[in-house]
């Protein structure tokens, strides 16, 4: 689509062009003027052109402009922020040379930092290691040991309802076991959670890890959102009041840190740590939820922060250390700042505590008389079956099994892998259709009932996470869409209309327009929730859209055809309807819908040769579809066949063989996706490019993100072997990486220095697509660099050595980030002094 000319809201200049009472004002656009020549490489600029619209320029091309800036002393500071908010060189200088506005509540002052503590060196690297390796093989004796024993009590059983109530009894024995260790682990090795300040890799890190690691891996966190959730909180010594809804994932880990009041939600894909790392730092501090607040989807919460009573913070927002909402007051942004319409969008409904344990009750039940049992019962025919064809023993010597076991084998895990992808096709197609008819879109209903139970079913069987990696990124991804309940419209196809993650609450009230393409990462949040009620509202996209990277987009979004909505973009619930526009940030601001740069390929997405093309990229990403089942088969292959030789020897060897299997397992997984990586980019390594979604190199990319897996990382979170894996994959990483769950997207591409700490929830990102085109680059994070919980780093980036990138920051494409600088917000820019300045 060719960019559309527009109005970017901005401060005009206060004099007429090119005269102002400021000598220094002039001084600086004169300064402006010659080094914005030198980026964009033209013999003059005007100082009421417009950057985009007059100059041709583009986002990359700017942020190297606001690099050179922060190179010449006595200039002051420039960030895409100020480019986009200012977009000719009048404004920009008339801005710039404004006093500083007071500091609002919502500015974020640097927190007081107590002395670190003393560094760790070397020796501690490796002591930590071997402990946290020597935890892991304790975890898996102790599950061999319990699978052991209950196969065995198990196998005793006389007939089909012995053999089932026996795996009923074990499974709530081995369900009960697993949800209490953690809580046991956290009260002898921890105490009470207390704001604290302790290096990584120290022997307080090892206990801090190791009960994280326990709280992570807990049955109950596949509860969220229900009743049972909160108890669990309570449990590890969380504060929390009646009445509340937890609907994230992620378990938070110093619980005695939290504060929950009564009534309280606290929406998916919420951050809510009680923790962060600094400099090689764990940091703990307090969280404070007030009586009826709101957390939207899609933020973070870092140490030190709280909502008051009544008090909502909006989607894609994030709470800075120091920050507090006051009580009924409505914020958003990142960081946070007042403002915003009502994030909770639905009234009441009476649920009592009755209603909430009489459904935790069903849940738990269900749990324990359905799942567990049906998975319990199938490992146990397995290992019966392995049993009776496996090798044997001869006169003391074992005998290699024959062909035969090999083949039945080969036949099992194909029948089981291909049926369940299948089996998962048919369900998903069908029986929320049937569930979904009993939740009617507009209607208020109390949580914990028959039709909230229904709605998290269709929920929980639409959002397939390994269906959508499957089809996603090919033409498949609309039909699968369509055929869970979306409405697309007129799809005009391109082969890349979806990315491998798309999610929503329910897909019969998600509609994209004709048109439309989304990077990945969209979550469709048509659900609204209060803390005893919900609501389903439809949710829908414009056409000719363009959706970038991690994106929460709520019901009432005010925006709708032909628009950009760039990456971690908080889409605004109010004002005038956006169209033809982009929008960027948290909270968000127009910027213009393309530039020039993202038209280069348009010719190849019209006329004839639109047709092979497409079916070129078909033949491709059919491929890489196969590709993608194949090796995901054979890893089902080859662990079926680690267990079953380790049963076959089970009978000699006993309970040692099973943990020896266990210790394994993680190993092996290891090595099989590096090798797999490896192979797959073996003759095409990932590089920079520039090229259309059509260039076969593109699809080479997409064929690097779908066939390797990346969900095996996150065990090795927060250990030293994290790095190890990351230098196995082509990332050129430095000594002594804490990697606490940062996610990069092309391995080969990041170059990491030594003593980084990266929190949770970070990225680095080496692309970005837009329209047609698609564009990556090489980013290098410099020695010293912490990246904030939740940050997002786009491609072409320089970060200088021992620089902050603060909570939820998004540092857009081509940034250099000065030495020893902080940024932060989205996008980022240099954080304000404590005197002052604009958050």
């Amino acid at each position: 689509m060719t960019g559309q000319r527009l109005e970017v809201r901005g401060t005009a200049p206060a004099h007429p062009t090119g005269v102002s009472a400021d000598p220094a004002a002039d001084g600086t656009r004169e300064t402006f003027a010659g080094l914005l020549a030198d980026v964009l490489h033209a013999d003059d600029v005007r100082p009421d052109s417009h950057f985009f619209n007059d100059l041709g320029a583009d986002s990359l091309l700017m942020a190297h402009f606001c690099a050179r800036v922060r190179k010449c002393p006595g200039l002051p500071s420039v960030s895409m922020r100020d480019i986009y908010r200012h977009p000719t060189l009048d404004a920009l200088t008339t801005a710039l040379a404004r006093p500083s506005a007071p500091r609002t509540p919502g500015t974020v002052r640097a927190a007081a930092a107590s002395p670190a503590p003393e560094p760790t060196g070397r020796p501690h690297h490796l002591i930590c290691g071997t402990l946290q390796f020597l935890s892991y093989l304790g975890y898996a004796g102790l599950l061999a040991v319990v699978t052991a024993l209950g196969y065995d009590w198990i196998s005793a059983g006389g007939g089909i309802l012995d053999t089932y109530l026996r795996s009923v009894a074990f499974g709530a024995v081995l369900f009960a076991v697993l949800c209490a260790l953690p809580v046991v682990a956290k009260w002898v090795l921890i105490g009470r959670w207390k704001q604290a300040r302790f290096r990584v890799w120290s022997l307080a890190y090892v206990r801090f890890w190791l009960v994280k690691a326990l709280i992570r891996t807990s049955p109950l966190v596949l509860f969220a959102g229900t009743p049972l959730y909160p108890l669990y909180l309570r449990a590890l010594g969380a504060r929390v009041g009646p009445g509340v809804t937890f609907l994230t994932r992620g378990l938070p880990v110093c619980t005695d840190l939290l504060t929950i009041g009564a009534g309280t939600v606290v929406r998916k894909d919420s951050l809510v740590n009680c923790y962060r790392a600094t400099d090689g730092v764990i940091e703990t501090g307090p969280v404070t939820l007030g009586a009826d607040a709101v957390v939207s989807e899609a933020t973070v919460l870092d140490i030190r922060t709280s909502l008051g009573r009544g008090a909502q913070l909006g989607h894609a927002s994030s709470l800075h250390s120091g920050q507090a909402v006051p009580d009924g007051e409505r914020w958003h942004g990142s960081p946070a700042q007042p403002g915003g319409p009502d994030f909770r969008g639905v009234e009441p409904a009476p649920c009592g505590t009755p209603r909430r344990a009489a459904y935790g009750t069903v849940m738990l039940l269900a749990a324990l008389l359905a799942y567990i049992p049906l998975v319990v019962g199938f490992v146990d025919v397995l290992l019966s079956r392995v049993l009776e064809g496996a090798a044997v023993l001869d006169q003391g010597r074992l005998t290699p099994a024959g062909w035969v076991f090999y083949a039945d084998l080969l036949v099992v895990t194909s029948v089981v892998f291909f049926g369940a992808v299948l089996l998962a096709l048919v369900l998903v197609g069908t029986v929320p259709r049937l569930t979904a008819r009993w939740v009617v879109p507009g209607r208020t209903y109390p949580l914990y009932g028959l039709h909230h139970g229904l709605h998290r079913a269709t929920a929980l069987l639409t959002n397939r996470k390994s269906l959508t990696r499957l089809f996603g990124d090919s033409t498949g991804i609309v039909h699968y869409l369509r055929w869970i309940g979306y409405d697309l419209c007129r799809v005009e196809q391109t082969g890349s209309n979806f990315g491998t993650q798309v999610k929503h609450e329910s897909p019969f009230v998600s509609r994209v327009g004709t048109g439309t393409m989304v990077a990945d990462g969209l979550s469709l949040m048509n659900a609204q929730y209060s803390g005893s009620s919900f609501r389903l509202r439809p949710t829908a996209v414009g056409a000719h859209n363009f959706l970038g990277n991690r994106i929460a987009y709520p019901p009432g979004g005010r925006t709708g055809d032909n628009c950009l909505l760039a990456t971690k973009v908080n889409i605004p619930l109010d004002g005038p309807l956006r169209h033809d526009v982009g929008l960027l940030g948290s909270p968000s601001f127009e910027i213009p819908r393309s530039v020039p740069r993202d038209s280069t390929f348009d010719e190849l997405k019209e006329g004839d040769g639109l047709r092979r093309r497409l079916a070129a990229k078909n033949r491709h990403n059919a491929a890489t579809m196969a590709g993608h089942l194949f090796t995901g088969w054979l890893f089902f292959f080859c662990v079926s066949l680690l267990y079953s030789s380790a049963a076959s020897l089970y009978p000699q060897w006993g309970t040692a063989v099973i943990a020896l299997a266990n210790a394994f397992l993680l190993p092996f997984t290891l090595v099989y996706f590096v090798l797999l990586e490896r192979v797959v980019t073996a003759l095409h390594p990932p590089g920079p490019l520039f090229c259309s979604i059509y260039d076969p190199r593109f699809w080479l990319r997409e064929r690097y993100w779908k066939i390797p897996s990346e969900t095996y990382f996150r065990v090795l979170n927060g250990t030293p072997f994290k790095g190890l894996v990351w230098r196995a994959l082509g990332v050129r990483v430095g000594a002594r990486l804490f990697d606490d769950g940062c996610s990069l997207t092309e391995r080969p591409m990041v170059a990491i220095g030594d003593d980084c700490t990266l929190n949770a929830g970070s990225v680095v990102q080496c692309h970005s697509q837009e329209d047609g085109t698609f564009k990556s680059d090489r980013s290098a994070i410099g020695s010293g660099c912490t990246l904030g919980v939740g940050a997002f780093v786009h491609y072409g980036v320089t970060v200088g050595d021992g620089a902050r990138l603060d909570t939820d920051v998004f540092l857009m494409k081509g940034e250099t980030v000065p030495p020893s600088a902080r940024w932060v917000g989205n996008p980022a820019r240099p954080a304000p002094d404590d005197d002052g300045g604009e958050p």
